[in-house]
């Protein structure tokens, strides 16, 4: 089926197996705006167009954590007087992020396909491996520029640091770390 009206709705016994109130919602906001804007897309690209919403959605969860966390441990280490707190800061924040996003990326997002196997834990090693580019050495070395160079304020440079990093990890995640 390549017309849009011709796709049965979200949530119909023919939309597909497994689905469930999430998938429903973000299927039924992607089609509602291709149908908005008469947009006539293959079934492939609608799929693909709901997993990117879905990513997304839980990337702005894991952006809220990341800088929760962030914020949190800055925090923490304000009575030090560290001259690296933000690095410390960044660590920790990558830590427990990586993994808040593997669990919803995995639950959510790129779930396995019928007669796909997959270790878990290679998953997640994976899924550190591709953070670890964009959370820790990118991070890191953006912040160094951003803060010490640029003169901006260590609470903001993590919100600029997440507008580079999302997009890529996005594409090493769909592409390579929860691939089987």
């Amino acid at each position: 089926m390549n017309r849009l009206d011709e796709r049965p709705e979200p949530g119909t016994p023919q939309s597909g197996a497994g689905e469930n109130a999430f998938d429903w919602l973000v299927s039924g906001l992607v089609n509602g705006i291709l149908k908005l804007f008469r947009i006539r897309a293959q079934e492939k690209t609608v799929e693909s167009l709901t997993q990117f919403v879905k990513f997304g959605i839980v990337g702005v969860s894991n952006t809220v954590i990341s800088y929760l966390l962030n914020v949190a441990t800055l925090k923490l280490l304000e009575p030090y007087h560290l001259s690296w707190d933000y690095v410390a800061a960044n660590v920790v924040e990558f830590l427990l992020s990586v993994l808040w996003a593997f669990y919803w990326n995995n639950k959510l997002v790129f779930r396995e396909k019928e007669g796909e196997k997959r270790s878990p834990w290679m998953t997640l090693l994976r899924t550190y491996i591709a953070y670890a580019f964009t959370g820790i050495l990118l991070k890191n070395g953006l912040s160094y520029v951003l803060i010490d160079v640029m003169g901006i304020n260590k609470y903001l440079a993590p919100v600029i640091n997440l507008v580079v990093s999302t997009p890529i990890n996005f594409l090493i995640n769909k592409l390579w770390a929860f691939k089987a």
